[in-house]
């Protein structure tokens, strides 16, 4: 089995408001039920066909020069959807995203 490499594996990052907060819950300390999340969890688009396991080691790899720990990686197929323009029905495209939980101490920056 030959070793992809580990920019074919994590595509891009993913920015969204809700992937802001997640990786933001280790610095918030206001609301007593966010308080107890002391891990940093970061969002990334990846390839469909990878692991989790890979996907643990391309983010170690990538990052090696800040010490990351990968602690739990969760991924989400998400479907494509239907979409219509100008009047053809066709569909938007799928893709694959990984939530990536670190250790309390890791973190990316932007």
């Amino acid at each position: 089995m030959t070793k992809k490499s580990p920019y074919a594996v994590i595509q891009s990052r993913y920015v969204t408001e809700k992937a802001r907060v997640l990786a933001e819950l280790k610095s918030n300390s206001s609301n007593p039920s966010v308080a107890r999340c002391d891990c940093p969890k970061y969002v990334f688009l990846v390839d469909k066909k990878a692991n989790k396991q890979e996907i643990a080691e391309a983010i170690e790899e990538i990052y090696a020069e800040k010490k990351i720990k990968v602690k739990k990686v969760n991924t989400i197929t998400v479907h494509p959807k239907k979409r219509r323009v100008r009047g053809r029905e066709g569909y938007a495209s799928g893709f694959k995203k990984a939530v990536v939980t670190l250790d309390k101490d890791d973190e990316l920056g932007d």
